[in-house]
């Protein structure tokens, strides 16, 4: 983990991109000292969790969870039912899960190392709280998002690419036709593959959305701290699949929401604790 510092810090945006998500307004938020994981949670150390507390995830209890179309073997296809009309892309897949995210005929075992997904807002926090920490508030994640660069719209500040180099991993073309795959990865990425931001945490946007503790609102609080209950949980940072032109959520202030029982093959997760 690394220390975040505390402080005032501008949390939001007076021009925001994605009205109706509640980016705005920016507001003045003070914040205590805290712990952040230097990475994503990945499928070595969820592995680790599973071993030690048989826990069932929301996505093994139904049965299926989301991947994106052109991921699946033949086979895993066929069996696909009941896809979403609004995203036709988005499959509902029967045995994906956190150990097998593309379906029941693939695994992990060559990507420990990457972002552990499939899980959701409540398995995020059973882990976090196995390993004595907590999920961020949605306050502590923009902080650190930020990386010391008051309002910036990227960790490492607003510009999408330095050097013609690409800082995150998201999708390259036309989503969801082609990713020409120009950041060297068509889904996700081992966690630390990009530069870190300078409070030295990597992968705060792209590779996959986080979790964080906060219902969702779009009637901000001037202090930073989310509404006591909800129906929806707060999530961060974009992911792979996120384009400028489709899902331009890959920037500090972005947010969106979803319930705390969904999963999806872009869904993972960090966890602070307090200092």
């Amino acid at each position: 983990m690394v220390l975040i510092p505390g402080g005032v810090f501008t949390m939001g945006t007076d021009t925001p991109v994605l009205y109706l998500d509640g980016e705005s307004p920016a507001r003045s938020v003070n914040l205590p000292d805290f712990y952040i994981d230097k990475y994503e949670v990945t499928n070595s150390l969820f592995s680790q969790f599973i071993k030690q507390t048989n826990h069932v995830t929301d996505a093994q209890r139904f049965g299926d969870s989301f991947v994106l179309d052109g991921l699946l073997s033949p086979e895993e296809n066929a069996k696909v039912q009941n896809v979403v009309q609004a995203a036709p892309w988005w499959l509902p897949v029967q045995g994906a899960s956190w150990d097998h995210p593309e379906g029941i005929d693939t695994d992990i075992s060559e990507r420990m190392h990457h972002p552990v997904v499939h899980v959701s807002w409540n398995d995020a926090k059973s882990y976090c709280t196995w390993a004595g920490k907590r999920l961020p508030t949605e306050a502590e994640f923009e902080k650190a998002c930020q990386g010391g660069k008051d309002g910036g719209l990227y960790p490492w500040g607003d510009d999408e690419l330095v050097g013609g180099a690409h800082q995150t991993n998201i999708w390259q073309g036309e989503f969801p036709k082609e990713n020409t795959e120009e950041d060297g990865y068509k889904t996700t990425a081992p966690v630390g593959t990009y530069p870190a931001n300078d409070y030295q945490v990597h992968d705060m946007i792209g590779n996959v959305w986080e979790w964080v503790d906060d219902w969702w609102t779009t009637q901000h609080s001037l202090d930073g701290t989310g509404p006591r209950s909800g129906q929806e949980k707060v999530k961060k940072g974009g992911s792979f699949m996120c384009t400028k032109q489709y899902c331009y959520r890959y920037r500090c202030p972005a947010r969106t929401k979803t319930s705390s029982d969904t999963t999806g093959l872009n869904v993972g997760f960090r966890c602070v604790r307090s200092a």
